[in-house]
């Protein structure tokens, strides 16, 4: 689904204007209809800019309006408000603070992984977050990339280690 609305948001949104869309999210607001953060990349002077977009999707009319644009060097701070609750907020400081409320908290940590790699890439300057879990954004000893797949794979994996273990005699002597 998510891949279709991908390919459908870039032949719709971006391709006109030359852009390529990196990264999306859905995300919950106060208005109906269905709302998304963008993560789309411009090329200009044979520069790239990365900006983040709001995207208002009617509902009857499958046709887009775009709500707030900023640029991904203006992200100051990225908070994630409490690492410790499964909570799918987190909050971008731009010159004003905007609140942002995904759908899961794995669409809030995915989309702080591709604004980490993107600021590290192409703004040069490492993008500061609080308030994570900083195991699921940055690369860790084992693994290079943690994405969702990866992290998916491990859990996987120690079940089924668990599943081999349970059922293996013991001996009780």
């Amino acid at each position: 689904m998510s891949s279709l609305l991908r390919k459908e948001m870039q032949r719709m949104l971006f391709r006109p204007e030359g852009q390529k869309l990196q990264k999306f999210i859905e995300i919950h607001e106060a208005t109906s209809g269905r709302h998304f953060l963008c993560v789309y990349g411009k090329k200009k002077n044979s520069i790239f800019y990365f900006l983040l977009l709001f995207i208002y999707l009617f509902n009857h009319l499958d046709s887009y309006l775009r709500t707030e644009v900023w640029l991904l060097q203006d992200l100051t701070l990225l908070d994630g408000r409490d690492p410790d609750v499964d909570d799918p907020c987190f909050l971008m400081h731009f010159s004003t603070v905007r609140s942002v409320t995904a759908f899961s908290c794995g669409a809030k940590y995915s989309m702080a992984r591709a604004l980490v790699a993107l600021s590290d890439k192409h703004c040069g300057r490492p993008l500061t977050l609080v308030n994570y879990d900083l195991a699921y954004i940055g690369p860790s000893s084992i693994y290079l990339n943690r994405g969702d797949c990866v992290v998916l794979m491990q859990i996987c994996f120690y079940a089924a280690n668990l599943v081999c273990l349970s059922l293996c005699p013991v001996p009780l002597d």
